[in-house]
Formats: structure tokens, sequence, C-alpha cells
């Protein structure tokens, strides 16, 4: 085949491709760490809203545990009947495949994403049945707890000491057009369990001894919102073109001598790269006037330690030897492609710095010339 032919054959594969993921349908995912969070109340909450707005909504599987609140909200929506089958003896109900395919509602709830079919079914795990439902061109709400994801079952497993022998891929998460994470407090958790809201209340002392232990439930929590905020970057990577990407923050903490200013500003700009999950660095500029033979001894010691503090929390840390110092700090700005700059509040107020500190005012003037942001942290 000619590079020619191969070209054209790839474009024809690629278009297919696109017509195939135009006909799909939306996944939206329920995500919780743990049982009784409140994933099946909200699809449910949600099926209520669809129906109001006109939208063609069936359940075609739930599961409600018999909580009062949650079984309440099943009245009103229209429901696929499962089907029956014999197996090993016992009469099972299983989702029915099949007549959500051919009934073809715009949107079908399918609850526990993670169970295991009976033997003989089409598929063997639920989640490959919703992969023929949205490959039909049906939307699926569904739920999961994060426990039950293949990249963390030994983490989970280490965390709560009990195997997790139910398990989807984690590209059944990347299949997702949206991830919703049902979050609670470990009190709010523990509240509902001791109410009898998540299991029957001769079932409560022993969950509470096990798995319901504020420190799994924390560690837990911790994973699932990682989880989230890992589909969210996910989602913007493929999502939005390069070109008009926000731009990645970057924090440059700028430290002096004065040890008690330094000491806060790198503290603050590392809780700011902390929330914005982003990297940052330190720059201390040593003038003349600062070189270690003029520098006093304490002042030598309380920068060292500051130097540390910044190395501890996860800084990068620049020395830089200059007398120019507005023009050293937009230099790395530039060079290191910095978004924020943060300085500590000068010792004067602002009015007098700006008229008379001629280092704040070469800053101020170059700053703004650049789509760089300057904070100052009291």
């Amino acid at each position: 085949m000619s590079q020619r032919e191969e070209t054209k054959d790839s474009s024809v594969k690629d278009f297919i491709e696109l017509v195939k993921r135009s006909r799909r349908g939306k996944l939206k995912i329920y995500i919780g760490m743990s049982a009784g969070v409140g994933k099946t109340y909200r699809m449910l909450q949600e099926a209520h809203a669809l129906l109001k707005n006109g939208i063609d909504i069936q359940i075609g599987y739930i599961e409600t545990h018999m909580r009062a609140e949650t079984h309440a909200l099943l009245n009103g929506i229209p429901l696929i009947p499962r089907r029956t089958t014999f197996y090993k003896g016992k009469e099972l109900e299983e989702m029915d495949l099949q007549s959500i395919l051919n009934r073809h509602p715009e949107v079908v709830i399918v609850d526990e994403l993670a169970h295991t079919n009976i033997e003989g079914s089409k598929n063997a795990k639920r989640w490959q049945d919703v992969t023929d439902i949205l490959d039909a061109g049906i939307s699926v709400i569904t739920a999961v707890n994060i426990q039950h994801l293949e990249s963390l079952n030994e983490e989970v497993e280490n965390i709560t000491g009990i195997a997790i022998t139910e398990r989807i891929p984690d590209k059944v998460l990347e299949m997702a057009d949206e991830i919703v994470n049902i979050d609670l407090t470990a009190d709010e958790l523990i509240e509902r369990l001791k109410a009898g809201k998540i299991y029957d209340k001769a079932k409560v002392e022993r969950a509470l001894e096990n798995f319901f232990r504020n420190e799994k439930i924390l560690q837990l929590r911790e994973l699932a919102l990682k989880e989230v905020a890992h589909h969210l970057e996910r989602k913007i990577d493929i999502e939005i073109p390069k070109q008009i990407k926000l731009r990645p923050e970057k924090f440059l903490a700028c430290i002096s001598s004065n040890h008690e200013t330094a000491k806060v500003v790198i503290r603050k700009t590392a809780r700011l790269a902390s929330y914005y999950r982003s990297p940052w660095l330190v720059l201390y500029v040593q003038s003349s006037n600062e070189s270690m033979d003029k520098i006093k001894l304490d002042k030598q010691r309380h920068l060292i330690n500051n130097f540390k503090l910044a190395t501890e929390l996860g800084a990068e840390l620049l020395k830089v030897k200059s007398d120019n110092i507005a023009q050293t700090i937009m230099k790395i700005t530039e060079e290191r492609e910095i978004t924020t700059i943060c300085i500590g509040k000068p010792h004067l107020n602002l009015f007098q710095v700006i008229l008379r500190t001629a280092i704040f005012n070469q800053l101020l003037t170059k700053i703004a010339t650049t789509e760089t942001d300057l904070v100052i942290l009291s």
C-alpha cells in the first residue's frame, strides 16, 4: 500500500471512529468512598429531574438496600423489569440487558457497576453490559465505590483489611463523560450508620468495629477525591485544545534575609501551590550588602533555616547574586514561566512603598507589561 493510500485509509478510520463516538451514549458515574454516602439516592434524584424535563429515562437496575429515603424515590420512575434466572437451584434476578436495548430509552440508570453477572449471562461483568448500552446510543447513569477500582485494589485492601473481589478496570472511568464524587465527612457517614440509614441496626456495631472506622474512612475519602481530580485533569488534557488552555500555575516566592517575613512568604506560597497542585520556587537575591562577609551570623543562620524550610515544603530553591533585584526577579519569572510572584508585605504602608521604594516600584512597572500576577502576603 502506498503512503497516500495509507493516509487515506487512516483518515477513513478516524472519521468512522468519530461517527461512532457521536452516536454513542454518554456515561455519568457517581463515585463514593463507601456504601451509604448517597450515590443511589443522588441518581434517583437526577432521574426525577430528567423526567420533569421531558427526558425518556428508565431504571435498568437499582439497589436501594431497602433504605427508606432512597426507596421512596423509586415512585414515578419507569422501570424495566429484571430477568429471572435459575442458578445452582436458586431463583436470582439480573438486569435485563436485552430488554434495555429493545426498549431503547434516552437514558438508563444502572446501579452497582462492579457487579459480577450470573454464569451464562451475555457478559461476565455489569460494566461490560454498560458498554453495550452505550454502544447502542443509550446514555447511562451509574454508581460505584472507589474500592472497586482495579488499580487501587491492593491499596484499599491494606486500608480496610477486606479482599475486594468485584472490580472494574480503570478504563471504565476513562470512558466517563462525567464523574461526580458523593462526598461526606467521616463523622457524617458514621452518623448515618448509627441512625440506621445504611445498614439494619443489628449490623451497626460490627460495621463500626470493622469497615466504618474514622481512619479508614478518611483514607478512602482521600482516594475518591484524588481519583475525581485526576479524571478532571485527563478531561481537560483531552478536550481543551493546547492553544486555548489556561496557563498552568507556577508560583515564585521571593524572600530576603528578613527571616520572619521570609518564613511567612514560604509557608503561604506553599499553601497556594498545594491548593493549585502547582510547582513553586523560592528565590533569594543576594545583593552585595548581604554577602556572607557582611551579613550577621544570626541572619545567616535564619536564612539557612528558611532555605531548609522551603526545600522541606517542596520548593525548588534558587539563590542568585545581583544588585538589581527587580530585574533578577523578572528574569527568573520569564525564564521559568512563572504565573504568580509572591512577596512579603513591606514594613512601610503601601502608598509610601510605591512612592519611595525603588525596587518595588521597578517590579510593579515591569509586571504591568506582562500577564504575571503579584501577590503581597501579609
